[in-house]
């Protein structure tokens, strides 16, 4: 075996800095508990001034969806997650998807028989046993074979996969920063598939292979691999390789007894952005599911991401299962729009309100502002807004407002007063209606409500809506405030 190759990939490895990795596999969507994933491998790397590299596992070709990896790519790129090595721009141990290092995990594979820390097997096992390395290694008699037996065997056309060789007895220690340290007895582990009969190796035994070569320091991974984790501590022992520091999280729920899972409708990040929610705000309380901030920041809920970066510290990290609750997420996601600058709302509530709004004239910045601040996320624009269209049909109980001191009679009474009086106005601006409404309630010696009330109603159709009676007359321009108060007396009168 040529030592020298393995000796050249050592001298590739970068060293003297934090390095972590997103290593997501191509299959569609990208669910919370993948985005939690990415975000806290980002943030520990920013938080140390250290290097994030983005890795595609393909390697489970029946699972791959096509167009999934530009998924990955457009999900990191709004999140703000950009990475420092990966698939698009290249690095220093590249290549940096699974399938294109394939010849590179049959050598470390091999290099481990060599050792006696791994076999050749030759009994036949289907697809998701070999993947799943659901095995019984004391029923397996590979594992006496010789190296020279199993090399014959090869040599004359043996289909055979490499298994990993647990030692027998003894127990194996693994250390994380979240569960501390965990202690398996040996004979609990099983054989498991590093290279599969394809060719290809196993997620267990391509990540450790990839993370040391990459320089990875510091893993972040779902806590459902706590089990494997003593295996690829074995794995490391047998290179002579560093283990990195593995930080388990746990998982995301959907409540105390599920998790989370796109099978039963729970939303994934696209899900999220097309139900109207910002990509900041999924970003920051996501980033909350399962980490709590300490010391001076520990009352606070709303960061940036760059203010993420500063003060995010494994050491917050929870044990416990985070329950995803989407009522939150719209607490989040309300306060990050009303926030947004009157331009930077409009860039994204535009394409809501021309789907909603499609009368010519109607100008929509004159709309924004009114529903910027009564939206909990993008798609509660449209409901507000859709009577700009056309008047929906209405109760005259709709005029009739308690504390307005409206009812249908003095309705009518105002909004055959207000009609001349809009009639006759020349200018059709806010402040010449504004004037005249409120100079006709001084007039009439009313309050104000009383005059406003009927109007918005009449121009509206609705007890709720963005903006008061001037807004909308001047939104909806002369010709159509008009026509729509002329219908309210109508339909008062009859």
């Amino acid at each position: 075996m040529d030592m020298k190759w393995f000796d050249d990939m050592e001298a590739r490895i970068p060293k003297g800095k934090v390095r972590t990795r997103f290593a997501p596999s191509p299959t569609g969507y990208m669910h919370i508990g993948n985005l939690r994933t990415a975000l806290y491998t980002w943030l520990i790397a920013r938080h140390q001034d250290g290097t994030f590299i983005l890795r595609i596992e393909d390697t489970d070709q029946e699972r791959l969806v096509e167009g999934a990896t530009e998924v990955i790519y457009k999900t990191l790129r709004e999140c703000g997650l950009t990475w420092d090595e990966g698939p698009d721009i290249g690095g220093p141990v590249a290549p940096y998807i699974q399938t294109e290092r394939r010849d590179t995990y049959g050598k470390y594979a091999e290099l481990l028989v060599e050792r006696g820390h791994a076999y050749y097997c030759f009994c036949e096992k289907t697809e998701s046993e070999e993947e799943s390395g659901n095995f019984e290694r004391a029923a397996d008699p590979c594992r006496s074979l010789s190296l020279e037996e199993a090399k014959a065997r090869i040599a004359a056309g043996a289909s055979y996969v490499i298994r990993q060789k647990i030692p027998a007895g003894g127990t194996t220690t693994f250390s994380d920063a979240v569960f501390g340290d965990i202690t398996v007895d040996n004979d609990t582990l099983d054989d498991q598939i590093l290279i599969k009969s394809d060719g290809l190796p196993t997620y267990n035994f391509a990540n450790v292979i990839d993370d040391h070569l990459m320089g990875i320091t510091h893993v972040v991974r779902g806590s459902e691999y706590l089990s494997s984790a003593p295996k690829y501590n074995l794995l490391y022992q047998a290179f002579g390789w560093d283990v990195p520091t593995y930080i388990h999280c746990s998982p995301v729920m959907r409540d105390a007894h599920n998790k989370m899972s796109k099978r039963h409708g729970d939303p994934s990040y696209q899900d999220l952005i097309a139900q109207g929610f910002l990509s900041q705000a999924v970003v920051n309380y996501v980033t909350l599911l399962g980490w709590s901030p300490r010391g001076e920041y520990s009352e606070q809920e709303f960061f940036s991401l760059e203010e993420l970066s500063r003060v995010f510290d494994i050491g917050g990290i929870s044990k416990s299962p985070a329950i995803f609750d989407i009522e939150k997420l719209r607490y989040f996601n309300a306060k990050y729009l009303r926030e947004l600058s009157a331009e930077d709302f409009f860039a994204l509530a535009e394409p809501y309100l021309q789907e909603a709004v499609k009368t010519p004239g109607i100008d929509l910045k004159l709309i924004a502002p009114l529903v910027q601040p009564r939206c909990d996320t993008l798609l509660d624009i449209a409901p507000q807004v859709d009577f700009f269209d056309a008047l929906p049909e209405y109760s005259n109980e709709l005029y009739c407002h308690k504390k307005m001191k409206t009812n249908e009679e003095n309705s009518l009474e105002a909004l055959n007063q207000v009609l001349p009086v809009l009639e006759g106005l020349t200018d059709w601006t806010y402040d010449t209606i504004h004037d005249a409404l409120i100079g006709l309630a001084e007039k009439l010696e009313l309050k104000n409500g009383r005059i406003m009330w009927p109007v918005r109603t009449a121009l509206s159709g609705k007890a709720v809506t963005p903006g008061g009676a001037v807004e909308l007359c001047h939104i909806l321009g002369r010709d159509e405030a008009l026509a729509r108060i002329r219908k309210g007396i109508t339909q008062l009168g009859d």
